[in-house]
């Protein structure tokens, strides 16, 4: 694959802003707009550009198939946990306030921390395995 210097330069220098930005995505979405998703959505939007720049091997290098085929189900385990354990505490599932004893208002925000933990695995791994499936399709 033979791409622009400008495009593979620019490439490097603005990946660790993009994973920054997903990060902040998820962080800052128990405050605001934001979360999960769209921070999965960002960090597999970062693996695709490293495969659209440098083809599908260096995509595969940073995020090999085996590790995405397990984001997906990793995801849905780190949210269904998250409720479970809220059942297994005594509470509801999805009941978040169990999981601080000594401060209700802290366990709810560990609880929406974990949940949207899980949903930012989940899709990023979705994404990058579509990515990785339409790309191997079409050779």
């Amino acid at each position: 694959m033979r791409t622009s210097l400008i495009l593979r330069i620019g490439t490097k220098l603005v990946l660790p802003f993009i994973l920054l930005f997903a990060l902040y995505v998820q962080f800052h979405g128990e405050y605001g707009p934001g979360g999960g998703f769209q921070a999965g959505v960002i960090t597999a939007g970062m693996v695709i550009l490293v495969g659209i720049t440098f083809g599908l091997g260096a995509a595969k290098r940073i995020a090999p198939p085996g590790l995405v085929r397990a984001m997906v189900p990793l995801g849905v385990l780190i949210y269904a946990g998250t409720g479970v354990l809220g059942l297994l505490l005594g509470k509801n599932f999805l009941d978040y306030s169990v999981l601080s004893a000594s401060d209700p208002a802290h366990g709810r925000g560990l609880g929406i921390f974990m949940v949207e933990s899980g949903v930012l695995v989940t899709v990023s791994g979705t994404m990058t395995a579509l990515f990785y499936a339409f790309v191997e399709r079409g050779r």
